[in-house]
């Protein structure tokens, strides 16, 4: 591992002093490790290509910066973590713009999804006209708030039949109340 650093080192510090070959040869092989770093952070290729690009452009502005002394790749890193959080920060910025006014969305879900035309009359109506036993269940249930097990007791009834009818008087409403 040190001796591809080391190499890498060796190519920068060969491109500084003007050896285009190791120039090319640098950017080829800074491309060959940023790619996955930037794919497991970036979601379409084309990000990653297009950052990548930017990358290699900051690398060539900044290459003077580069100590000879020093590692290459935590240099290289420095600069592309930057170059994402900048690219970060201007797409989510971007998509900000672009995002709706929550307060248009809340008066738009006012408007459109909580009024509705089933009323608490037009439930009560449609309640009252099942069964008997199922009506009353319904009552103690959500009504005054009992569980099914406490109407099961009062009732003298089974938990599960008590939660079968309860069952029943759903699906009878559901069907009443879609018309």
């Amino acid at each position: 591992m040190t001796d591809k650093t080391d190499h890498l080192a060796a190519l920068m510090r060969h491109s500084l002093n003007g050896d285009q070959r190791a120039y090319a040869e640098i950017l080829q092989e800074t491309s060959r490790f940023l790619r996955p770093f930037l794919a497991k952070r970036l979601s379409f290729t084309n990000e990653v290509d297009d950052l990548l690009q930017e990358i290699l452009f900051s690398i060539h502005k900044a290459r003077h910066t580069y100590d000879g002394n020093r590692p290459y790749k935590p240099w290289v890193y420095a600069i592309a973590k930057f170059r994402l959080q900048d690219y970060l920060r201007a797409h989510y910025s971007d998509q900000l713009h672009h995002a709706d006014d929550l307060s248009e969305m809340e008066n738009y879900l006012h408007e459109n999804v909580t009024e509705s035309a089933i009323s608490y009359e037009s439930i009560s109506g449609e309640v009252e006209k099942l069964p008997q036993k199922q009506a009353t269940i319904l009552q103690l249930m959500h009504q005054e708030g009992y569980t099914a097990k406490e109407v099961a007791e009062k009732l003298g009834m089974n938990e599960s039949a008590v939660k079968v009818a309860a069952h029943r008087a759903y699906k009878i409403l559901r069907q009443k109340l879609e018309r």
